[in-house]
């Protein structure tokens, strides 16, 4: 539907169409010395637009006089078996706001009739405001944005982004508090290195076992559900860890594991949502947001947990934050949905942008396994996300014991410096998404696009990490974290990316498979950090992560792309 066209009673008829047999209803009042009038009519609206198919509508039209007075009419319409009729133009003459020629409207303010709409089948409320001129002349716009506050026309594809955002911020600070309580807990409970790397470790054997069942029940039964499922899990499972933790060591892993199983929902859950609620011209951007949500969950929990611990002790750090999951679950359970087709309030024109990819919005019934293993770039895919996690998750779990051991910092300062890195990470993840979707509208393709944003986030940190043995001031070795982390970030709009180019309607399962290899990484990286630490050092440690991050350069640039395999 042209909205926004400026419509007189001489082109009306031709700008709506024709080919209607309309019913109407003509009923009148005096206001003011004006009549008033419009019809109850009988026609069909076809929405215009990718998505949209002619629809059943009801129509609210509301005069308004200049002395604000309201006369209200109501419209009912019903669909027909003609997809592409309209209304006559000779029946709109029994509507207030169109005159024929000779006749005038007695007042000069310009007057406004509003028309409320819904649309049963697709889900789809809105309204259309006229504003009549002296001359009779009438301009259509979007109403229903119009009306609204800015907060409500604020678009609801990024409601979702910033929710997942938020998600993200405390799926990190929930997974981060640990690498600093876990100084104090190891004095208490008299832990050497190799029992603080399987603690540490024991988080990932629940993350491994819902990746790829998170990815399935995503795509089938929507990502709302099971992101929702995994942040109250999780919030649970942290605010008991120090009841574990006291209980015996066992019992720690225990809660620990099952803490991995609510966060291992995540990003399978996210990346369903995503794929259905972002085009691809803002996709990059949209992933780099809410993964920045993990850096910056990351910065928040290394900064505040040395507080509270010092302050409070260190059970404090997760009940406090395993606490702020019930209040994003409150906001999740009102705001979110799963696809665009079951939000209610989602306009015509943001629903006409997110559907206009051409990319099917349904559940996924059926896994091609099949297909999907047979595919080099899936396995380029899960190689590459391997090789990526290796190194970044010893940073995550090992930096403030690296910062505490060799740089000499005590608990707040290896906190606080331990914030940089993931600061930078936060930014540079945004600035990449930037770059990326800027480069894709210029024409780039997107297999260049992803390949050049997951090299720099490949050589990147394995440059900066062989400048750490070098370094002789603990300023020094701190930018070095700091940018190893932050070229680290462009892999937000390389291979964290790449999930949803190759396969969107599969795209929780892609990431469920890559993020697997990834979680593997972590857990057998974390633990071999902590018994190369018993026999060797920190550089040995980073040369394994090192050689990894090259490995992973050569695969991704041979075997990726950016096109679409799956269907």
């Amino acid at each position: 539907m042209a909205i926004g066209s400026v419509i007189s009673h001489r082109n009306f008829g031709s700008f709506i169409g024709s080919g209607i047999t309309s019913q109407a209803e003509r009923s009148t009042s005096i206001h003011g010395g004006v009549r008033v009038g419009c019809a109850a009519m009988r026609s069909t609206l076809p929405f215009q637009g990718e998505g949209c198919q002619p629809s059943q509508l009801g129509i609210e039209l509301r005069v308004i006089s200049p002395r604000q007075r309201l006369r209200r009419c109501t419209c009912c319409q019903a669909a027909t078996s003609s997809g592409r009729s309209w209304i006559q133009s000779r029946k709109l003459d029994n509507l207030c706001f169109f005159n024929k020629q000779s006749q005038r409207m007695k007042y000069g303010a310009p007057r406004r009739a509003h028309a409320d709409f819904t649309s049963e089948e697709y889900g789809i409320t809105g309204a259309l405001e006229s504003f009549v001129s002296p001359d009779g002349e009438a301009v259509l716009i979007d109403g229903a944005e119009q009306a609204k506050p800015w907060w409500e026309q604020f678009p609801k594809r990024w409601v979702i982004v910033l929710l997942c955002f938020a998600a993200f911020l405390l799926c990190n600070m929930d997974r981060v508090n640990m690498s600093i309580a876990i100084l104090p807990m190891s004095k208490e409970f008299n832990w050497n290195s190799a029992t603080v790397g399987l603690i540490q470790s024991s988080f990932f054997w629940g993350y491994l076992l819902t990746q790829i069942a998170g990815g399935i029940w995503a795509d089938k039964l929507g990502g709302k559900l099971v992101l929702g499922f995994g942040v109250v899990w999780w919030s649970i499972a942290t605010i008991l860890t120090p009841i574990a933790a006291k209980i015996g060591l066992p019992f720690l892993l225990i809660m620990r594991a099952f803490m991995g199983i609510g966060e291992g929902v995540a990003m399978p859950a996210m990346n369903n949502l995503l794929s259905k609620w972002i085009p691809v011209s803002e996709r990059s951007r949209s992933l780099a947001l809410v993964y920045s949500g993990m850096y910056l969950g990351s910065v928040t929990g290394l900064a505040v947990s040395p507080i509270l611990i010092q302050k409070f002790g260190w059970p404090s750090v997760f009940y406090s934050f395993g606490s702020l999951g019930s209040i994003w679950f409150a906001f999740w359970l009102s705001k979110a949905y799963s696809s665009p087709k079951e939000d209610p309030g989602l306009s015509i024109s943001e629903k006409k942008l997110i559907m206009g990819g051409g990319i099917s919005k349904e559940p996924v019934t059926n896994i091609p396994w099949k297909l999907i293993l047979s595919k080099a770039p899936v396995w380029a895919l899960i190689v590459s996300h391997f090789c990526h996690n290796w190194g970044t998750f010893i940073l995550l779990t090992w930096m403030p014991t690296y910062y505490n051991q060799v740089l000499k910092f005590n608990l707040t300062e290896s906190g606080l410096f331990c914030v940089l890195p993931w600061l930078t990470m936060a930014v540079c993840a945004n600035i990449g998404g930037w770059i990326a979707d800027t480069l894709v509208s210029k024409g780039f393709s997107i297999t260049s696009v992803r390949k050049i944003m997951q090299s720099i986030g490949f050589l990147g940190p394995a440059f900066f990490l062989t400048q750490l043995k070098h370094v002789k001031t603990p300023a020094l070795a701190v930018l070095c974290m700091a940018c190893s982390q932050g070229s680290d970030a462009f892999s937000q709009s390389g291979l964290y990316s790449n999930h949803q180019d190759i396969g969107p309607r599969y795209a929780g399962v892609l990431l469920g498979l890559s993020n697997t290899a990834g979680v593997l990484a972590g857990v057998f990286g974390t633990a071999a950090t902590g018994y190369i630490l018993q026999k060797g050092s920190w550089d040995d440690v980073f040369k394994v992560a090192v050689v990894l991050y090259i490995v992973g350069t050569l695969v991704w640039n041979i075997f990726s792309t950016g096109e679409r395999i799956l269907d």
